[in-house]
């Protein structure tokens, strides 16, 4: 029981261990333009996959994540946040960036067709699932992975976190690696 509860604490993966995390992508940004993984090459990312009808996951992790980059003050130049949906079907580029600008302006939401999506889901082991009700339409919740993804400015996995850690944490350890 105490071994389950301290890997709860532990952070869900680090480089040293073997695992392939992330890739490249081709995604919509929200001012239209396309985006890939070079664009951000030079700069650690902070990558996380959620969708804004999200009613309790997603939002606390980005309200985290922005009081992280706070925290790091002029170090937080050296970071970027990024919020890939895993809901293309509503999340447009305007709806991402307005969901992401209610946190943090440096965050940026990211989307693209679903098979865009799927295949930088699938890179980043992450998934997002629809959960319709009877009635169908617009009006459904989706199940998600919870991981903060690190990358090195190489596009390289560096350590998962989840989405529970506390701002703090999430500072402190980026702090570690950006300084």
């Amino acid at each position: 029981m105490f071994a389950a509860a301290l890997s709860i604490c532990q952070p869900l993966a680090r480089a040293d261990t073997p695992v392939t995390v992330g890739g490249s992508f081709t995604l919509t940004a929200p001012d239209g333009t396309t985006v890939t993984d070079e664009t951000y090459r030079g700069k650690w990312l902070l990558v996380f996959f959620g969708y804004t009808s999200c009613p309790d996951i997603c939002p606390t992790t980005l309200s985290s994540i922005a009081a992280a980059i706070e925290e790091l003050g002029p170090d937080a130049a050296k970071l970027q946040p990024l919020f890939i949906t895993v809901d293309p079907e509503r999340d447009t580029p305007e709806v991402m960036g307005s969901f992401t600008a209610a946190f943090d302006p440096r965050i940026v939401g990211l989307t693209g067709s679903p098979q865009q999506i799927a295949a930088v889901s699938e890179a980043y082991g992450a998934y997002g699932v629809a959960r319709r009700g009877e009635a169908g339409g617009d009006d459904y919740l989706m199940d998600h992975g919870t991981h903060i993804y690190i990358m090195n400015p190489q596009g390289q996995f560096v350590e998962g976190l989840d989405s529970d850690t506390p701002s703090s944490g999430i500072a402190a350890r980026l702090g570690e690696l950006v300084r």
